[in-house]
């Protein structure tokens, strides 16, 4: 079965966090682009709910960029 594109881009975003934090090194900026457009694509098919958590996911990629 296809996963949805919200449950994509919630997986890049968990696998994007997670590295952070163990590796605590630089992570691409093809990487957080391709979250950054896998939650975008995301944000048209997801409901209200899967709105509000694609907006979170954006804030927290904001956030690891801006530390680094």
């Amino acid at each position: 079965m296809e996963k949805n594109l919200f449950q994509q881009a919630k997986e890049m975003m968990t696998n994007f966090t997670n590295n952070n934090q163990n590796q605590q090194g630089e992570q691409s900026a093809q990487d957080k682009q391709a979250i950054r457009q896998a939650i975008q694509d995301a944000y048209h098919e997801a409901t209200p709910e899967e709105q509000e958590q694609l907006k979170q996911f954006e804030q927290q990629l904001d956030e690891q960029m801006n530390l680094h």
